[in-house]
């Protein structure tokens, strides 16, 4: 592709890697903190939003399980499934007795079966996550944190056993209500804590052998990483799902005129004069970044889904709950 010629000497993987992971002084009110005092002032806001957080994700987590749709074959478990004969020597304790009084003959009733299982959990808790272009937009972070905690509120109401993966050790949180929410959130809250220099992936060694995976980020990582943890996981085996989280302007670049671009993870400034003139090259810059990632999921057998923090959150849940189910597309 051609370079531009407002940024000689650099080419469009380096349009990729810093602009779409800069933030432009102008637009962001904070983009000048320091960055030593970003980790701390993150945390501080992030533990001042948690309940909100908690019960916006309970609300968006009802609303999917209400459309909620089983496995569909008899077992263990306890929604309703079906009503059938009985069969010779069945126990008499099974025979649902209101069902069989209107008709001639004994009725069992059926549940559905509900085989529970790990599904394991990433948010990606680096600096690269905690910008939005506009004051009336989520942040990044925000909008990955509220999927995660709305899909751990689904899973935990299915009885599905949830892993946290964090940059330590990985956090179990078993089925038990609100309070299995709660440790999530807490589990959640210390790993977004994290040191937001450390920028790596969680490590497939960390995920149960034939276990789901949930990787939430904005996919702005170096591919060869994002390519090793894939393959990774392909090999325990085990099958991912890598929600995309991105703030509309990453995918658009609208601003224009001199903006100066400051970086979230140690890049150096950025100084453009008439960004629109570059802004094609980064389009298709970042078209082909998120074209390789799909490519990467499809050929190690992965899904893929996109959220963008302008859309609602029900949406992308709902994307991920059916894809978890069985019933999604692969990319």
């Amino acid at each position: 592709m051609t370079r531009p010629p407002s940024l000689p000497g650099r080419a469009a993987a380096y349009l990729r890697r810093a602009l779409a992971r800069h933030v432009p002084v102008t637009e962001t009110p904070d983009a000048g903190m320091h960055p030593a005092a970003i980790p701390l002032a993150a945390a501080e806001n992030l533990a001042a939003r948690m309940p909100s957080l908690i019960l916006s994700a309970q609300r968006i987590a009802a609303t999917v399980a209400a459309g909620h749709h089983g496995r569909r074959q008899a077992g263990p478990g306890e929604d309703f499934w079906q009503f059938r004969p009985a069969q010779p020597g069945e126990p008499v304790t099974r025979i649902d007795w209101r069902q069989s009084a209107r008709s001639s003959r004994a009725y069992v009733r059926e549940t559905e079966a509900e085989a529970a299982q790990t599904v394991c959990l990433w948010c990606d808790p680096s600096a690269s996550m905690r910008w939005r272009s506009a004051p009336t937009l989520p942040l990044k972070s925000e909008s990955a944190i509220l999927l995660t905690l709305a899909l751990g509120a689904l899973l935990l109401r299915q009885g599905e056993r949830v892993r946290l993966l964090t940059p330590g050790e990985p956090v179990d949180i078993p089925p038990g209500g609100r309070a299995a929410l709660d440790r999530l959130a807490v589990a959640l809250m210390r790993t977004m804590a994290h040191d937001p220099e450390d920028t790596s992936l969680p490590h497939p060694q960390q995920v149960p052998r034939h276990a789901r995976v949930v990787l939430v980020g904005d996919g702005l990582c170096g591919l060869p990483a994002m390519g090793a943890l894939l393959r990774g996981l392909t090999a325990r085996p085990a099958r991912a799902l890598l929600l995309l989280v991105n703030d509309p302007a990453e995918a658009e670049l609208p601003y224009a005129g001199h903006v100066r671009f400051s970086g979230l993870e140690g890049e150096d400034t950025l100084t453009l004069s008439g960004v629109e003139q570059v802004r094609g090259a980064y389009r298709d810059a970042y078209a082909r970044h998120q074209a390789a990632l799909a490519d990467l999921c499809r050929t190690n057998g992965h899904l893929l889904i996109r959220h963008a923090t302008d859309q609602r959150p029900e949406e992308a849940l709902l994307a991920l709950h059916a894809a978890l189910s069985g019933r999604g597309e692969r990319p």
